[in-house]
């Protein structure tokens, strides 16, 4: 496995991260002896970055992934996350950037995980009612403390990013990138790299779509939250199976899997770039790690650029009160 730094902060992990949302929710049913085997395969691989969050369960997945890296925390990275409120409908996220908020919240994650330091902390999405230095100035204490290690955030926008980093360095952000959302190339990823900041790509493989098992809802298990996502959806669904055409026809010349050509194309934007993929499964593990040794020449990446081009996905990422937290 190949290693990354995180900006300028001299935190190395692993080139690829592993993502355990789905492990506990929004994506059919859970197995929680096959995610811990997966988390564990993983670290044997020397995956060492393992992305959770305190609202993926809600809860449960933070106890997840403590018992599975109980023995092993000196071999994993652990990133989670803070900010984000859950309601009782799925579709709505509520925000909290409040100080109190966010030291009870890590203190909570701390529980969850048993663990002693938490190696990157997340503000998971910005809280428009709260200053972004007061809510940086909690997370920067509790690196004090040495609760925390590093600072990131996730969803923010870049003049937030800036005024974030003027209270504490940030290591990393952390927004959806992939071929099928290009929105960061707009002026995340450039103010990123100015400040030297690490960039993490979450859902790099566009929720599970660029890997070509997904043609329909059909293929979709009954409780998975992406039958409610704009982009699977109706004629957006009808539109974005052309990307995932090309995908498949780009990855047949390149002789790899779809997955691994989508990986290694955000792989291939920037040594700077950490993509985090989320599986629950050992075998889909072992394909994406397959990604890290699939070197693209900048020829190929501007032939990928050029066949799906940004703005090619029909439909917003999130349904509309979740895209209202975006950005901030």
């Amino acid at each position: 496995m190949k290693t990354r730094e995180l900006g300028k902060s001299g935190l190395k992990v692993s080139a690829l991260g592993l993502g355990c949302m789905g492990m506990s929710e929004f994506y059919g049913t859970r197995d929680d002896n096959e995610s811990t085997a997966t988390i564990h395969r993983a670290l044997d691989l020397g995956m060492n970055f393992i992305d959770t969050a305190d609202i993926y369960g809600p809860y449960t997945n933070e106890e997840l992934v403590g018992r599975a890296i109980h023995d092993r925390r000196n071999e994993a990275i652990l990133a989670t996350k803070c900010g984000i409120v859950r309601t009782n409908d799925p579709a709505v996220r509520g925000v909290n950037g409040k100080p109190e908020y966010v030291r009870s919240a890590c203190e909570a994650s701390l529980r969850r995980l048993n663990v002693n330091t938490i190696d990157l902390y997340y503000l998971h999405r910005v809280d428009p009612k709260v200053p972004i230095e007061e809510t940086i100035g909690a997370m920067a204490q509790l690196v004090k403390e040495g609760k925390v290690k590093h600072i990131g955030l996730s969803e923010a926008s870049p003049q937030t990013i800036r005024r974030a980093h003027k209270v504490h360095p940030i290591t990393a952000v952390q927004t959806e990138y992939s071929l099928w959302t290009r929105d960061p190339e707009r002026e995340v990823l450039a103010t990123c790299r100015e400040l030297g900041i690490g960039f993490v790509a979450y859902s790099p493989l566009g929720r599970g779509f660029l890997t070509g098992q997904i043609k329909s809802l059909n293929d979709l298990h009954q409780t998975d939250w992406r039958r409610g996502a704009p982009r699977f959806q109706g004629q957006n669904l009808q539109k974005n199976l052309e990307i995932i055409r090309h995908v498949e026809t780009l990855a047949k010349q390149k002789g790899c899997s779809p997955a691994q050509l989508a990986l290694a194309w955000v792989l291939g934007k920037g040594e700077d770039i950490i993509p985090i993929v989320g599986t629950k499964r050992r075998k889909y593990l072992e394909e994406n790690i397959g990604a890290v040794q699939l070197a693209l020449s900048p020829e190929e990446i501007r032939e990928i650029d050029e066949a799906i081009p940004p703005g090619s996905a029909a439909g917003d990422r999130y349904p509309t009160p979740v895209m209202n937290l975006l950005n901030r």
